[in-house]
């Protein structure tokens, strides 16, 4: 049965619909225009084409489908903001994104505003159905994804330049450790992760259904390891001992000369969203590849926690120990599928699930997460090699 939406439920989607998407166009305003089309790697997009692929997943999963009389952009520019999802039509080459000085900013920028302003009308004048403002929620979700994407990829592309450009000299930097480090002892037993579906509120595909995990004993730390926990483990040889590493994480430190952190330099220096800045000794440490976090625990005669360990004691203590707004913390799991996971049929379901393979789980939300998007079931996901994401780790240990 098709459930119609009150009134009062679309003017408030209608309001965030309305700050969510101004929050993209306030993420630029620092940057010149020779910053938009920047991509540093092919696993980076330049910050135009995260406004472009955005207004794409409106214009491609909700307008044209269900708007009679919704003019799209022509292709190519269909093409040129798809990123992986091959149901809905032909893609632009991922690592070509940032050759496309075309089409201009003011025209991507009058693109967004003609999009924003039929969802406001329909929101405001004849709300879709229930399902349909899943969906616009959804979009908005995913429009936050790529806002802190688009500060990931910023800063990997500043630091290729000699000249160590600052993205913002206000920009949000994650807090200290206060204190010394502590454990949290926790039981273990039966115990169930994951999004509730009788408890409502939005969740991806990949949280649900919820599950139930036996867990024995352990201790979980109380705060995430820092910048001199990691200068020790770089003093006392970390990256020149092989029997600390996987072996392919071993192979990667010696074809590619990891020696410290991705955007560690020289002398106590960081490079930031702030520019070149002094290493905090007691700021958690970030830009770390699973393969540096999972050793440096053992060097530190612990373990990386499984993410049902890691939400339980979330759960259990959630306010305190910075589970959520300092940074994604590497888990120990591997990401897969939930016992019962089915993906949304049509494109749209190829959001999470089709990535579910070489790929390890991080919990929580760090300093570019926009405040609100962060919740206890969340699975962000990154292959064992990436370093540009802020990430870094929580010790656990067996009891």
């Amino acid at each position: 049965m098709i459930r119609h939406t009150p009134p009062r439920v679309a003017a408030s989607l209608s309001k965030r619909l309305a700050a969510v998407r101004q929050r993209s166009i306030e993420l630029i305003s620092p940057l010149e225009p020779e910053d938009l089309v920047l991509q540093g790697m092919a696993d980076a997009s330049p910050p135009k084409w995260h406004l472009g692929h955005t207004t794409w997943f409106f214009e491609t999963f909700l307008l044209v489908p269900h708007r009679p009389g919704w003019k799209p952009m022509p292709e190519p520019w269909p093409t040129l903001f798809n990123s992986y999802y091959e149901a809905a039509g032909p893609r632009h080459p991922r690592p070509q994104r940032g050759l496309l000085s075309r089409p201009t900013i003011d025209e991507v920028l009058s693109w967004r505003q003609r999009v924003d302003v039929e969802l406001q009308r329909w929101l405001n004048d004849e709300p879709p159905n229930d399902e349909l403002m899943q969906l616009i929620e959804l979009g908005l979700q995913h429009e936050q994804q790529h806002q802190e994407l688009l500060l990931m990829d910023l800063l990997d592309g500043f630091h290729r330049n000699p000249i160590a450009p600052a993205y913002s000299l206000e920009a949000s930097e994650p807090p200290s450790v206060e204190g010394a480090q502590q454990w949290l002892g926790m039981d273990g037993g039966l115990v169930d992760i994951g999004h509730d579906n009788q408890q409502g509120g939005f969740h991806f595909d990949n949280e649900s259904p919820q599950q139930r995990f036996w867990l024995e004993p352990y201790a979980i730390a109380t705060d995430l390891v820092t910048n001199a926990q990691m200068e020790a483990f770089i003093a006392d040889g970390g990256y020149r001992n092989a029997c600390l590493w996987m072996a392919e994480g071993w192979r990667l430190v010696q074809e590619q000369g990891w020696n410290a952190p991705r955007y560690w330099y020289p002398e106590g220096l960081e490079f930031t969203l702030r520019g070149m800045q002094p290493r905090r000794p007691q700021a958690p440490v970030r830009h770390l590849s699973w393969f540096e976090a999972e050793a440096l625990a053992r060097w530190l005669e612990a373990r990386l926690p499984s993410e049902a360990e890691w939400e339980c004691a979330a759960k259990a203590h959630p306010e305190q120990h910075q589970w959520f707004g300092s940074l994604w913390q590497w888990t120990s799991s591997a990401y897969g599928p939930y016992r019962g996971f089915r993906p949304a049929p049509g494109a749209v379901g190829e959001y999470n699930g089709k990535f579910m393979s070489s790929q390890m789980v991080l919990r929580g939300s760090s300093f570019l997460t926009p405040k609100g998007h962060e919740r206890l079931s969340y699975r962000n996901f990154y292959g064992p090699h990436c370093r540009w994401q802020p990430a870094g780790l929580r010790l656990a240990r067996d009891l």
